[in-house]
């Protein structure tokens, strides 16, 4: 019973210095200058100050439902390892159980698609640089940034192997690279370099299609973990609750430890699979001057 009120205690007080937290950076109140003897209570609170309102809306919401569903948990099982079990697992649980963005498959649909644009307006007669200035807008959001500053230094006259080693850096990936380094080999060309391109956009399109092959394939393993994760953590949660004697032994001495340490060591083996799960960066080409 110590134990729970404790625990119950513990509870309240984090989400009092969380509240206090949040309500006084949203009004912007000044604090009294803190008593030297008070200055590290006071660091810490403006640190988590900081994290919470550098926090996303959706972590926000995650955290405080973690905190919430913790405590709900530890009231209604008086077991106190839930304090701080579940908290983690409505927090992490949700970003290591999803599909991780692929950046491989963003980029390569993004220069796949500004590519097409761009040979189509070169077949109006542009020219390379030109044509970049006219499709500054149609290129996706997951290269809209870099094309924009690839024609803001075209028109401030930059060359154009110049700003196409800018555009290589902005993107940042090696089929960005390739994209430079075949935008500046059209623009030496002349009237072939609608042809080159057409090239560049027939071998995007099929790095695209490997690409998402293998992103498939990476999501069978996630998908096996998360059916076997949700049918463990229900088949817990109702033991939990209708056979509390199938816990005894975690509810005293070493066992609260041990149930807290083998959830982070679940939630470590999640943290693995998602970190494997991502495709490898690949080595790029290096653009300087235009030359690769």
């Amino acid at each position: 019973m110590i134990a729970l009120l404790a625990g119950m205690a513990a509870a309240v007080g984090a989400g009092g210095i969380f509240a206090m937290v949040v309500g006084w950076r949203h009004v912007g109140h000044q604090p009294p200058k803190p008593e030297i003897q008070g200055e590290s209570a006071h660091g810490l609170l403006d640190r988590l100050g900081q994290w919470w309102h550098h926090l996303k809306p959706h972590k926000r919401r995650l955290v405080v439902a973690g905190l919430v569903a913790g405590v709900v948990v530890l009231a209604i099982t008086h077991w106190v390892p839930a304090l701080v079990i579940v908290p983690i697992v409505v927090i992490a649980g949700p970003g290591l159980l999803g599909d991780p963005k692929n950046r491989d498959v963003e980029v390569l649909e993004a220069l796949d698609r500004w590519v097409r644009a761009l040979t189509a307006s070169l077949l109006t007669g542009k020219s390379i640089p030109d044509a970049i200035r006219s499709t500054r807008q149609q290129a996706p959001s997951a290269i809209f940034e870099a094309v924009g500053l690839a024609a803001a230094r075209l028109d401030e006259r930059w060359s154009l192997p110049d700003a196409m080693a800018g555009l290589s850096d902005d993107i940042d990936h090696a089929d960005g690279d390739a994209v430079a380094a075949a935008l500046v080999v059209a623009g030496q060309r002349g009237t072939a370099a609608a042809t080159t391109l057409g090239a560049l956009a027939d071998s995007l399109q099929d790095r695209l299609a490997a690409a998402r092959d293998m992103d498939n394939e990476r999501a069978k393993p996630r998908i096996v973990v998360r059916q076997v994760t949700a049918i463990t953590g229900v088949v817990l949660a109702l033991a939990l609750v209708t056979s509390p004697a199938y816990f005894a032994p975690y509810r005293d001495g070493l066992g609260p430890w041990l149930a807290t340490g083998l959830a982070l060591v679940y939630i470590g083996a999640l943290a693995k699979l998602q970190t494997a799960s991502r495709p490898p960066a690949r080595a790029r080409i290096r653009l300087i001057g235009g030359r690769p």
